[in-house]
Formats: structure tokens, C-alpha cells, sequence
């Protein structure tokens, strides 16, 4: 089998287990090559201080069989880092499967790549995937031809599986499941809006409406750039 190279975006203020849940599986499946990625290999801070640092450089990064970019508060400065879209929209035009994770899909959908495609994101931002005009879908794992994305940050590991199993078959993620102890059972039943209860949802609304109400900004003024830059109909 070859292997496939999976391209894992690294970048400044990521969302550590966005990256690591899927980096886990990934590394330990025989059908992957795992690139780490970033602008420059330059040590980049995730969010909450830890040091990460990529091994290839975008400008340097080979033709990747899957594309894979994870969420977190750094995703703010990608939606209008035209260097990284335009890397991905590249890569994308050959790239086997297209995915993300959490807030990862938001850099997809600004660089095309969802426009025709049902998507996940994390749940608090299911209406800012919406503003692309992409049709979301709120399940831990959505995959709509080649393209797979999960939904916030601990839904990587099902994402990662996921995909793990389409490539290298189903005994091979089972196997990967269970090396990591993958076997859910938290303590409380607040992991979904749906079964939090309402204190702790209105809460958890409150805790991020700020970071809500700037991404909604600056995805609003990217579309409106985008759509005044486009070539009028003759």
C-alpha cells in the first residue's frame, strides 16, 4: 500500500487537540505519511502558550494526497492570510480527500474548497460556515464525496478514525481506536448544546460571544471584499 502524505496545518494560536487527536491516529496508521506543515518551520505558539513547531514549509511542501487544517483562535488571522488560502487552494486542485476539524473548516470555506459541499464545524460555528454559503450538517463526522470534516475539537479523533478506516481499511482504525484507549465515558453529559442544559449552554454562549461577534466580523468583510473583486458578468 502506498502511503498517502497527509498535510497537517500547523499555525499560531492552534487549538492543541484539534492537531494532536488526528496526529495520534494519523502516526500510528500504516497508510499515512504525516507532513507537518506551517508558513515558515519556525516555533509557533499554540493557544495557551505551548511551542509547536512545523517541518516543511508551505512554500516547499509536496503535492499532498490529503489536506488537513485544525481549528482554534489563530484561524482568525488565516481567513485573510492569503498565502495560506492560496497554498490550500492549490493544493486542493489535486489533493485526493480535502478535510478539517473544528474551526479548520471556516479556512476551507474562505478558500473555496466547501462551495458545493455539506460541512461540520464546531457547534458554535455552524452559522459562521453558513455565511459561505455551505450547507452545514451537525454530526461529529460529515463526509460529502472528498471532502471529511469534524466538528469541535474532541470529534478529531472520530474524524481521523474515520478517515483511517476509508483509506486503510476498517481492522486498521479498530486497531488504532483501541491502542488509544479510545473508549468515551465522561463525567458529565454537557459535551453538546443539545444535553448541557440550559445554565451551562447560556454560559458557554456568553464565555464566547466576543469570539463569535470578531470571526462573524471579519468573514463578513471577507466577503464583501471577494464579492466586489469579482469579475463583473459582460
Amino acid at each position: 500500500m502506498r502511503k498517502l502524505k497527509v498535510g497537517m496545518l500547523l499555525f499560531p494560536e492552534i487549538t492543541i487537540l484539534d492537531f494532536t487527536g488526528p496526529y495520534e491516529v494519523f502516526n500510528k496508521a500504516a497508510c499515512f505519511e504525516v507532513i507537518i506543515l506551517g508558513e515558515t518551520t519556525a516555533p509557533v505558539k499554540a493557544e495557551g502558550g505551548l511551542m509547536l513547531q512545523a517541518s516543511v514549509a508551505l512554500a516547499d511542501a509536496p503535492q499532498l494526497d490529503i489536506l488537513f487544517v485544525p481549528g482554534g483562535k489563530g484561524i482568525n488571522n488565516l481567513l485573510t492570510n492569503n498565502t495560506v488560502l492560496s497554498f490550500l487552494e492549490e493544493q486542493g486542485k489535486q489533493a485526493k480527500y480535502i478535510t478539517a476539524v473544528c474551526t479548520g473548516s471556516l479556512v476551507l470555506a474562505a478558500a473555496g474548497l466547501l462551495q458545493g459541499y455539506k460541512a461540520t464545524t464546531h457547534w458554535r460555528s455552524l452559522e459562521l460556515l453558513r455565511m459561505f454559503q455551505v450547507e452545514t450538517v451537525e454530526e461529529r463526522v460529515v463526509r460529502d464525496r472528498n471532502r471529511i470534516t469534524g466538528g469541535g475539537v474532541t470529534a478529531g479523533i472520530d474524524f481521523a478514525l474515520t478517515l483511517t478506516a476509508m483509506i486503510g481499511g476498517e481492522e486498521m482504525a479498530k486497531i488504532i481506536q483501541l491502542q488509544l484507549e479510545y473508549n468515551p465515558a465522561p463525567p458529565f453529559r454537557a459535551g453538546s448544546p443539545a444535553t448541557a442544559g440550559t445554565p451551562v449552554l447560556l454560559a458557554t454562549r456568553e464565555a464566547t460571544k466576543f469570539m463569535l461577534e470578531t470571526r462573524r466580523k471579519i468573514i463578513r468583510e471577507l466577503l464583501q471584499a471577494q464579492a466586489s473583486s469579482a469579475t463583473p458578468l459582460p
